[in-house]
């Protein structure tokens, strides 16, 4: 069995690939962008981003394969951060 690119489209509107399992940060940096961070634990929410529509905290889950053909990833904005 094969691991298939992941296509995921930024904020940035630039599009990259990734496989199942891969760092958000790293991705996210090969497109020049940075994803916040705060507690590094998943705790504190800093670095949450949307996923085709749901929240994914990037500190502690990896780039995850599904139905859909592309991730699309918009950042998550707080007004406390």
């Amino acid at each position: 069995m094969t691991n298939s690119k992941i296509k995921i489209t930024w904020p940035n509107n630039i599009d990259t690939y990734a496989y199942d399992g891969d760092d958000w940060f790293l991705i996210a940096e090969k497109v020049g962008l940075e994803i916040p961070t705060g507690c590094l634990t998943g705790s504190c929410g800093a670095c949450e981003i949307d996923v085709n529509g749901g929240t994914v905290r990037p500190c502690i889950s990896s780039i995850k394969k599904n139905k859909e053909s592309t991730l699309k990833v918009s950042f998550t904005t707080d007004p406390f951060w």
